[in-house]
């Protein structure tokens, strides 16, 4: 061989190890997940370790008790993704939080209920009662809209805004008569003499759309682009599973979480779970093209809107439009990745 030929090759080699290289060095030391401690489908990728040999690094998995509570995280730059409810995404947004939307893995249907204590049969019965949601939560969200649409007057209803565990302790004691939440904190109401009295299913047939979203902290999302789509794929994947072996998932998380197989089963049977190509529909969150027309942009929209009315925002900090804060660049290249 030439001696100009060794020399390019022994050249490209070295381009090849610096490449190697770089790449190697742009993987943080961990990647860091919020979760709010409960039973959902992307927790197998937990048990298994199926993010750590995606990601090829670890993962911390950071707790939190409420919405409010992860955009605090994410504004100290604690952690990188995370999984929580629409209406407190759409608030750290309209605050200017340096995050955005990647994914909507999960639309709420019956995984977030009303439970009431005996006597109170519909929310006509809540006038006069005390009842307590997270604040800031995809639960207080489903409240205040069911309560608007079944033309309850508001006033008379007291509210208290509780982390969900100090809900469970408040119904112990006596002090609500009802609450919204999640599981398994519904299954704890329940098993203390509470009954479902509304599902935010319900809500649907109304055109509201209630879901959990994925947001990612910019800066992490330009420095590890691969990572958040490896992230998506992943979670993808744990969705396949838990359709392909619904018991089996249920008996690992619970075994995980230490919790009750009914409290899992009844959590994760009341969600709603879009493919990453679903999700890219209109229907959803939809593509580049269609993001800014699409069902979850406006749904951010209403919620945002609804929180103003509240006062949790100013008008003025509500966006004209979701869709420049939802980036579908991740789903499309993980929907590809199939």
């Amino acid at each position: 061989m030439p001696r100009f030929s060794v020399t390019r090759v022994a050249a490209a080699a070295l381009l090849g190890l610096s490449a190697l290289s770089s790449f190697a060095q742009s993987v943080p030391s961990e990647v860091r997940l919020a979760w709010a401690g409960g039973p959902r489908v992307w927790i197998l990728g937990k048990i298994d370790g199926s993010f750590d040999k995606a990601f090829g690094t670890k993962t911390k998995w950071v707790q939190f008790a409420s919405g409010a509570d992860v955009l605090s995280l994410f504004a100290a730059k604690e952690i990188d993704i995370a999984r929580f409810g629409s209406s407190p995404a759409a608030a750290g947004i309209a605050r200017k939080l340096p995050i955005e939307v990647i994914g909507t893995p999960e639309i709420i249907a019956t995984a977030e209920r009303l439970i009431a204590r005996d006597g109170i049969t519909d929310l006509k019965g809540l006038e006069g009662k005390t009842v307590a949601y997270p604040a800031n939560s995809t639960a207080q969200y489903a409240f205040e809209q069911a309560v608007k649409l079944a033309k309850v007057d508001r006033s008379k209803i007291k509210a208290l805004s509780l982390k969900p565990a100090e809900i469970v302790a408040a119904w112990k004691r006596g002090d609500i008569d009802a609450a919204y939440v999640w599981g398994p904190f519904t299954q704890q109401l329940e098993a203390s003499g509470g009954k479902q009295i509304y599902v935010t299913k319900d809500l649907q047939k109304h055109q509201v759309l209630v879901f959990n979203n994925f947001v990612v902290r910019k800066e992490f999302a330009e420095k590890h682009p691969e990572l958040v789509t490896k992230f998506l794929r992943v979670v993808q994947d744990k969705v396949d599973q838990y359709k392909k072996d619904e018991e089996g998932s249920v008996q690992a998380i619970a075994k995980h979480l230490d919790i009750p197989a009914d409290s899992v089963r009844s959590t994760l049977g009341g969600l709603e779970y879009p493919s990453l190509q679903e999700q890219l529909t209109p229907a959803f969150i939809g593509d580049e093209k269609t993001k800014s027309n699409s069902l979850i942009t406006k749904a951010y929209k209403d919620s945002a809107e609804f929180l103003a009315g509240i006062g949790e925002l100013r008008k003025q900090e509500v966006p004209v439009s979701y869709g420049p804060y939802i980036n579908t660049t991740y789903l499309q290249r993980a929907a590809a990745a199939k």
